[in-house]
């Protein structure tokens, strides 16, 4: 992994963290104070890059409808076929979670 050359007790304090942050509240705040806006927008467009290569659309639909180059979309797919798997387990997660709460809000309607 490239990150390897940056493991010590700040990386780890830092994810440590994230980790520690209990809500999508608490996640706003601590990114808020941390990163940029335009820091956060590049991590947030990398994300959804990432899902929108896993769901098939060509560089073009992507560079279109989130405005990363095609450096960043050659970057995120080189992460997709030969990282640490990374983005596939958050996007995983993410979907999961996503299809639960959506689940419980229908039978709560019912």
């Amino acid at each position: 992994m490239q990150i390897d050359k940056l493991r010590g007790r700040e990386l780890d304090q830092l994810f440590q963290a994230i980790l520690s942050l209990k809500d999508l509240e608490e996640c706003y705040r601590f990114f808020d104070d941390l990163c940029t806006i335009n820091e956060i927008q590049s991590l947030a467009q990398r994300l959804e890059v990432a899902r929108m290569l896993r769901e098939g659309n060509t560089y073009h639909k992507i560079e279109t409808e989130t405005g990363a180059s095609t450096a960043t979309i050659s970057r995120v797919k080189r992460c997709l076929n030969y990282g640490n798997d990374a983005y596939e387990l958050a996007l995983n997660r993410v979907y999961k979670k996503e299809n639960k709460e959506s689940e419980e809000l229908q039978k709560a309607e019912e």
